[in-house]
């Protein structure tokens, strides 16, 4: 049985004692996709130092971009009522921080190794990513990253992440490199921009990366853009030109739908003089606060929910698209080598034997016993050195195919690696089905989707209640780990 490796077996181990507590559901969700990745390892889709579970985020996260002046840490510091990040008008952060709830009453701040270094944390060995974009910069992972955390209620089992601002000395391909990936990563991207500066046009390379790059991505519903500091525009009272300017040019980079907000920090706003005036923007203000707050507060139940089926999506897309498209890529292999076969084997047999019937060789080996074994033998060895070039050239071939039907990434890396397993040696080339492929990976399969129906249901347990017999959701007996083990049907050998 194949199985995983001791580095993601520990982290894996870190992942369910951190979810214990928190919430049960997961922990055991954990376990199902351990079965996954079974499935992964037998069919060659899966390294054994990698599992299906570490490419989703665990933990509900939130990241906060936008430019260096629109005010992303003053936000950060109201919503956690802690002056915890360093404000001003000018770049005062050129690092990613990591914010998370600390029980300690002072606030600490650590060194970006502590979340290479970290399993738990979205930038586990990040200092490899970024190798990759420069020689060196893998070292220097504290000049890119650092951990801060904060005694604030509303941070626990929650991850927000401040980035640095977008116009200071950000456009580095590395620091890219990690915006893309906390995108990837997050629940909810905050995109701020800074109201002050009405010309939008001005910013046109960073509105392309914070926009237009990702309105096509499928989960584009999880990007809110806010105008911050809106109370600037209260001595002209324009403050409709000025978000109309800022949707026109959002949507000249193709952002037609989604939420815009418009809002100021009240600890540090501009005095409005005029009653009516002010009225009118604390309204708007508070109004669009408090949807911003809620989204953050329902990060939590929709990462459970998005984990739980995210089981099922993994599951379906090895059965219904993986594996078929595996089985043509092999067809299309065997087809190939055994073709090349029957071209290769009928030349050089009608070569050899013409050339021995001609130089008198062929009456030779057929009197002589001993000769007609030496020539068998030469036979089957010439044959298999034929038979095993020809697997390795299609095999090429269609690794190439791969590559030009899927983008470069983990399908590619996985679909890849799972067809090369097919052509090794010791696997016959007269099997149709993928290596790996046959009823115990099905019932694998079978079991992780009956199980996420399992947890689907749990969770509703814990987070609705339609009939409205069990009272608030903060007064219900949350669901144990035995509950969810109860009757469980995976596999997890």
């Amino acid at each position: 049985m194949a199985k995983s490796g001791k580095a993601i077996r520990e982290r894996l181990h870190s992942l369910e004692q951190h979810l214990k507590q928190e919430n049960p559901v997961l922990v055991t969700a954990v376990q199902s996709f351990r079965t996954l990745d079974q499935v992964g390892y037998s069919t060659g889709l899966l390294d054994h130092e990698e599992s299906f579970a570490t490419q989703i985020p665990w933990w509900p996260m939130i990241s906060v971009l936008g430019t260096f002046s629109a005010g992303k840490s003053t936000f950060i510091n109201h919503y956690l009522n802690h002056s915890l990040q360093s404000t001003g008008n000018q770049a005062v952060d050129d690092k990613f921080t990591v914010i998370c709830y600390s029980r300690e009453p002072d606030a600490r701040s650590l060194p970006g190794i502590a979340l290479d270094a970290d399993p738990r944390f979205p930038f586990y060995q990040i200092s490899t990513e970024l190798e990759k974009v420069a020689k060196g910069e893998g070292g220097r992972i504290d000049a890119y990253l650092q951990l801060k955390t904060c005694p604030c209620e509303h941070l626990r089992g929650m991850i927000i992440i401040d980035s640095p601002g977008f116009d200071a000395d950000s456009q580095r391909n590395a620091t890219l490199r990690l915006t893309d990936h906390i995108i990837s990563l997050s629940d909810l991207v905050l995109v701020f921009f800074d109201a002050r500066h009405p010309e939008p046009g001005a910013m046109r390379d960073t509105l392309k990366h914070l926009v237009s790059d990702t309105i096509h991505r499928s989960d584009s519903s999880k990007f809110a853009y806010i105008l911050n500091q809106m109370d600037t525009t209260a001595r002209e009272d324009n403050p409709e030109d000025v978000i109309g300017a800022w949707q026109r040019a959002l949507a000249q980079e193709g952002l037609t739908a989604g939420r815009f907000y418009s809002i100021y920090n009240p600890e540090v706003a501009v005095p409005i003089d005029d009653e009516a005036r002010r009225q009118r923007y604390e309204t708007k203000r508070d109004h669009d606060l408090d949807e911003i707050h809620e989204r953050i507060r329902q990060v939590s139940v929709e990462r459970a929910y998005r984990i739980v089926g995210s089981l099922e999506k993994t599951a379906i897309h090895i059965q219904d698209k993986v594996i078929p498209r595996l089985r043509e890529y092999k067809r299309s292999w065997r087809k190939f080598v055994l073709w090349s076969d029957a071209v290769l084997y009928s030349l050089v047999a009608a070569i050899v034997i013409t050339g021995m019937v001609a130089t008198g060789l062929w009456d030779i080996v057929l009197a002589s016993p001993v000769w007609s074994f030496i020539a068998a033998v030469l036979v089957v060895v010439v044959f298999a050195f034929l038979h095993f070039r020809s697997r390795r050239f299609g095999a090429r071939h269609i690794v190439k195919k791969i590559r030009k039907e899927f983008p470069p990434g983990p399908e590619q890396n996985r679909m890849t690696r799972a067809f090369v397993k097919n052509t090794h040696a010791w696997h016959s080339i007269l099997s149709q089905e993928p290596v790996g492929w046959g009823h115990i990976s099905r019932k694998r399969l079978q079991n992780v989707r009956t199980d996420t129906n399992r947890y689907i249901q749990l969770l509703n347990d814990k987070f609705t209640d339609p009939s409205g017999e069990l009272g608030q959701f903060e007064n219900r007996t949350p669901v144990s780990a035995t509950q969810v083990k109860a009757g469980s049907g995976a596999d997890s050998s």
